[in-house]
C-alpha cells in the first residue's frame, strides 16, 4: 500500500493521527540523537550542530501538533505509536546497513566511519523527508486539518542542500555512495509502510 493511500485513513481518526504524529516525532528525535552521537567532540561543525538542533525541534514541534488532535500521548511507549517495533528500528537498521557498506567498500573505521555514515544516512533520510512531508501536508490540506508541517518542509529542503555540500567535500564519487544509501532506505521504507498498513486493517 502507498503512503498517500494510508495517510487519509490515519488523518480521519484522531487517535490514529495522534499516534502517527508521535511516531514521526520519535523518528525525528532518533535522528537528532544519532547526529549528536556521530559528532567528534573536537571537530564538530556549525552545520552538524545546526542540523541536530533542528531535528530535535522537529521532534518537539510534531509532539506539540498532537494537541490539535485532542489526544494526549505523553511518551514514545509502544501503545502511543504506529508500527512501534519497526519505527524504532528503522533508522538504526539503516545506520547498520550503511556502516557495513562503508567498511566493505571504503575500508573506513572509527571516527571516519561515524562521519561518513552520518553523511550517507542523513542524506537518504532527507531525500525521504522531502517526499514524505509534502505528501502528508497535501493530505492535511485536503481535509482542512489544523495540523500542519509546512515549517518542517522548508527546513528539510535546506538540510538536503547542506548534506549535498558536505558529501561533495567527502568524496568525488559521492553520488554513487549516496545512491547506495538511498536504495537501502527505500527498502526499509517499503517495509515500514507495510507495517503501518497492517495496523490499519
Amino acid at each position: 500500500m502507498e503512503l498517500n493511500t494510508i495517510l487519509p485513513q490515519i488523518i480521519a481518526d484522531n487517535r490514529l493521527h495522534a499516534r502517527w504524529l508521535n511516531t514521526l516525532s520519535l523518528m525525528e528525535n532518533t535522528g537528532a540523537r544519532k547526529i549528536s552521537a556521530s559528532e567528534d567532540p573536537a571537530t564538530v561543525t556549525y552545520i552538524i550542530l545546526k542540523h541536530a538542533a533542528e531535528e530535535h525541534r522537529h521532534a518537539f514541534y510534531l509532539k506539540k501538533q498532537i494537541e490539535k488532535t485532542g489526544e494526549q500521548l505523553p511518551t514514545y511507549a509502544a501503545g502511543y505509536l504506529i508500527a512501534p517495533a519497526f519505527s524504532k528500528r528503522y533508522l538504526n537498521q539503516l545506520d547498520i546497513d550503511v556502516c557495513r557498506y562503508l567498511k566493505k567498500e571504503l575500508h573506513l573505521s572509527g571516527s571516519e566511519l561515524r562521519f561518513a555514515a552520518y553523511l550517507l544516512v542523513t542524506y537518504a533520510i532527507e531525500v525521504r523527508a522531502d517526499e514524505l512531508y509534502p505528501i502528508y501536508q497535501d493530505a492535511l490540506d485536503a481535509v482542512g486539518s489544523k495540523v500542519n508541517v509546512k515549517s518542517i518542509i522548508l527546513e528539510e529542503e535546506g538540510h538536503l542542500e547542506e548534506m549535498i555540500n558536505q558529501l561533495q567535500k567527502f568524496s568525488s564519487d559521492w553520488e554513487a555512495h549516496a545512491q547506495k544509501a538511498v536504495d537501502m532506505e527505500t527498502r526499509l521504507f517499503g517495509q515500514w509502510v507495510n507495517s503501518l498498513s497492517s495496523e490499519l486493517n
